[in-house]
């Protein structure tokens, strides 16, 4: 029989829709995916064409599947201290922050953006998993004073070097004063929203989280699509060219619950803080594995042979093989084709003996096999220049 290689997504009752779906839809969907139980928008026609999009102008996404756990009550700012490696005492109100919730045995449970709205109430706007089960479990487990919800927050991302001027024209002049990775409790018309300066882009951009989005999800999608015509707007997919270039994960792929946060090797050292005083969840298995060193890292590949897709365009449907010597090695996780650098990127998990730089091995394509060579990650603006503003 015959394989179909595009094959439909079924639309029905038992898979959620974020408070977007309705009006992201009429803009073309070509291709969904699920992500939070929640049919997911990838594209809408051409990944390459929404990729300069976003590089030139300015997007809107639908992230309406980035669920919000709102944990709040006495002990919230210690319980959630204890879920996360990041010390969050350095984490101000007003403040977000990314990180790892990590388990036991030091693998990573899930990678939200952490948003502090008060002293003790917090957002996690998850990535792909139940984490929210996790935190009910660990508090229930510690015996803390908490409330776990699921609330009814859905955020949409405005992201490129136009995002600024549609900010503006939603909110004024002052939004733009926000720095990276802070947020600000607001209005918008008779909407509350919250607004951070974050992203899953490494450009820079927006997000814009809508309190009571059931009811009110079409009305600010127009609002956004309204404020955008005289910015030339778009509403696309998630980049995952233009994530891929700026270093950015994808849970799932290129970490699972098996995955340690040194093995990532996200280089930064505040993620996992292993002085602080707090004993969170995994310290010990952390630190040990700190003093033995992981036995695999993420590293960065350039990959020789044909174009290779954009990664939503059903052309990696697994994980490529790595190999040495004719034997299995490790994995690329994640891979495309960059149409700036004029060449295939992605990141691939190896056993720490082979994560050096400028090694060859060789890769299993759709296109047969291929040379590929360990390069540092990010591939583009590894001070993250581009969505502080500063370039």
């Amino acid at each position: 029989m015959a394989v179909h290689e595009n094959p439909g997504i079924l639309l029905y009752p038992r898979l959620r829709k974020s408070p977007y779906f309705y009006a992201s839809r009429e803009h073309g969907v070509k291709s969904y995916s699920v992500y939070n139980h929640t049919y997911h928008p990838r594209h809408y026609g051409d990944p390459v064409a929404e990729y300069w999009h976003l590089l030139k102008a300015v997007t809107l996404w639908d992230v309406g599947v980035e669920r919000q756990i709102e944990i709040s009550g006495p002990d919230a700012f210690d319980f959630v201290n204890m879920m996360v490696p990041r010390d969050l005492n350095k984490c101000a109100v007003g403040q977000c922050k990314y990180v790892f919730i990590t388990a036991p045995d030091g693998g990573i449970i899930n990678d939200p953006v952490l948003l502090r709205l008060e002293k003790n109430r917090f957002w996690l706007s998850l990535a792909d998993s139940d984490a929210g089960l996790w935190a009910q479990g660990l508090a229930h487990g510690l015996g803390k004073n908490v409330t776990i919800r699921e609330i009814d927050v859905a955020p949409v991302q405005i992201q490129g070097p136009k995002a600024k001027g549609v900010m503006a024209d939603l909110f004024g002049e002052k939004i733009l004063q926000m720095p990276y990775y802070f947020m600000t409790e607001t209005r918008l018309g008779d909407m509350r929203v919250v607004v951070s300066r974050t992203g899953y882009t490494s450009e820079l951009g927006y997000e814009i989280y809508l309190y009571d989005a059931t009811r009110n999800g079409i009305k600010l999608w127009n609002t956004v699509l309204e404020a955008g015509k005289p910015h030339d707007l778009r509403v696309i997919g998630p980049c995952h060219i233009r994530r891929i270039e700026g270093g950015i994960l994808a849970f799932g792929c290129d970490i699972w619950y098996d995955t340690n946060p040194f093995e990532v090797d996200m280089g930064y050292r505040w993620m996992v803080d292993l002085d602080q005083q707090a004993d969170f969840t995994g310290k010990e298995a952390l630190k040990r594995i700190k003093k033995e060193g992981p036995k695999r890292k993420l590293v960065g590949v350039e990959i020789d042979g044909p174009r290779l897709g954009s990664f939503v365009d059903n052309t990696m449907v697994d994980m490529f093989p790595v190999t040495k010597d004719g034997t299995r090695i490790g994995s690329v996780t994640s891979a495309c084709y960059s149409p700036r650098l004029e060449k295939n990127i992605g990141f691939a998990m190896l056993p720490t003996e082979h994560a050096a730089l400028d090694r060859r091995y060789e890769i299993e394509t759709p296109h047969g096999k291929a040379s590929a060579r360990t390069v540092e990650k990010p591939f583009i603006d590894p001070g993250k220049e581009i969505p502080k503003g500063n370039s």
